[in-house]
């Protein structure tokens, strides 16, 4: 499976903007977690395309986009759509209840 994008504070507002769904993964190197449920986004990345884009920005590299979206904790996935938040899950969770919560957004 291919990695996934990473976006910094440069790129995030452009790529969140798009018509194509976006999920973005907010992580750390150092976060168990978030290691754990990115063979997860890998997965959903490629069953969804062309119908959600999964991307990744490192929390700890862009304080302040995570400030600015209010975020306390990582794992964050926060689902974009048109620039407009959609759907937030903090933690990770398994990949049926991640779904669950983005599905509906995603047309």
């Amino acid at each position: 499976m291919a990695d996934l994008a990473q976006l910094t504070a440069e790129t995030f507002e452009s790529r969140i903007a798009d018509e194509t769904p976006v999920l973005v993964d907010f992580w750390a190197e150092w976060c168990a977690p978030c290691r754990a449920i990115a063979p997860i986004l890998e997965e959903i990345a490629a069953e969804k395309a062309g119908k959600l884009e999964v991307v990744k920005l490192n929390a700890d590299d862009h304080p302040d986009v995570v400030q600015r979206l209010g975020i306390l904790s990582i794992p964050t996935l926060i689902l974009f759509a048109k620039g407009e938040e959609r759907a937030r899950v903090v933690g990770a969770r398994a990949k049926e209840a991640l779904l669950k919560e983005i599905e509906p957004h995603l047309s």
